[in-house]
């Protein structure tokens, strides 16, 4: 996992609520437990009116939001199953962060164990977010977050502080993931294990 400091990308809006699981990537793509590689069907039936042929009305087709890292949303983003293919498919796709008025407890914690960041608005803030994204004045609409500091802003004047847990701050600003975490106590590990009696 990557570490997390700062970014500054472009913006792509999600006017929906309710953008559950099987939306973000459908069940037909859960056949592998490899990470990557998952992009190419992050909201697969959105994007297509049938395989290989895209839909112009959906936004993410939209060549506007080409390269597009940061993705605003509307409510309970994330609800459904619990399934980690998800943030999996949003992160292959290129989203670093992820804003909305409020996410789905369980997704929002996997994002955060694959290095996505989360950041909860107010409704007012995101329909803002929204509104510029989606406006044809401000193409190319950019925001600069910075974890450390707990800021989102962009060059018009706009800028909001968010809220997260410590640990999982700190867990991004290091790029530690469980397992990472478990490795930094790699020694006291194996050395328990060695001193262990053999019972067996």
């Amino acid at each position: 996992m990557e570490a997390f400091l700062s970014h500054t990308g472009l913006v792509a809006p999600l006017d929906r609520a309710n953008v559950d699981t099987d939306q973000i990537i459908p069940k037909q793509f859960l056949k592998r437990i490899e990470r990557t590689g998952f992009g190419e069907f992050a909201f697969f039936d959105w994007r297509y009116l049938e395989p290989g042929v895209p839909d112009p009305d959906f936004i993410l087709n939209d060549n506007r939001y080409t390269g597009a890292s940061i993705l605003v949303a509307g409510t309970n983003f994330g609800s459904g199953s619990s399934r980690e293919h998800a943030p999996w498919a949003l992160l292959d796709y290129g989203f670093k962060i992820l804003i909305a008025p409020s996410f789905a407890d369980i997704f929002r914690t996997n994002c955060f164990q694959n290095g996505i960041l989360t950041i909860s608005l107010n409704k007012e803030k995101v329909d803002y977010l929204m509104g510029m994204a989606s406006s044809p004045k401000y193409k190319g609409y950019q925001l600069e977050v910075n974890l450390e500091s707990q800021i989102v802003k962009d060059d018009n004047g706009f800028s909001e502080e968010f809220d997260i847990d410590p640990f999982r701050k700190e867990s991004l600003i290091k790029g530690q993931d469980e397992i990472g975490r478990t490795l930094i106590s790699e020694d006291k590990i194996n050395s328990f294990e060695s001193s262990r009696i053999d019972r067996w």
